[in-house]
C-alpha cells in the first residue's frame, strides 16, 4: 500500500537535497514544486518530477488570470497596512516535496524529511 507525504520547504535547493535522500527508498513518484498564495501568481513549472510520477501533477487554475490574482492578493488583510494579516503569517516556506511511498518506508522518508528541516 503506498502512503503520500507533504512537505514544504524555504528552498527548492533543500527539497532537491531531501529528494535525494529518499532515492534510496521504495518511491513510488516524486515532485517539487513552488506556490503561492493566490492562482495564476508565481511559476507554474515543477522544478522536478520524476521520471517514475505516472500520476501527472495536476494545477488547479480554473479561470483565473493574472489580473484576477492581482484582485486577491490587493483584498488581502495583509495588503492594507492596516491589520497585522492574521494569526501566523507568512512561513517562507512556498516550495511543496510531494512523495508516493511504499508504507514499508513511510516512517522512515518521514523521519528523513524531518531532519532535514521540511515541515510535515
Amino acid at each position: 500500500m503506498d502512503k503520500n507525504i507533504l512537505a514544504y520547504f524555504n528552498s527548492p535547493e533543500q527539497a532537491q537535497k531531501v529528494a535525494a535522500k529518499l532515492g534510496s527508498l521504495k518511491l513510488e513518484s516524486i515532485s517539487i514544486d513552488r506556490f503561492s498564495r493566490y492562482p495564476g501568481e508565481g511559476s507554474n513549472e515543477p522544478i522536478l518530477n520524476s521520471a517514475m510520477d505516472s500520476l501527472s501533477s495536476a494545477t488547479l487554475h480554473g479561470s483565473f488570470t493574472s489580473a484576477s490574482s492581482g484582485i486577491l492578493a490587493a483584498a488581502d488583510p495583509s495588503a492594507s497596512g492596516m491589520s497585522d494579516g492574521g494569526a501566523g503569517g507568512p512561513t517562507g516556506k512556498d516550495i511543496l516535496l510531494t512523495v508516493v511511498v511504499d508504507e514499508s518506508v513511510h516512517h522512515e522518508a518521514l523521519r528523513i524529511i524531518e531532519e532535514s528541516g521540511g515541515l510535515i
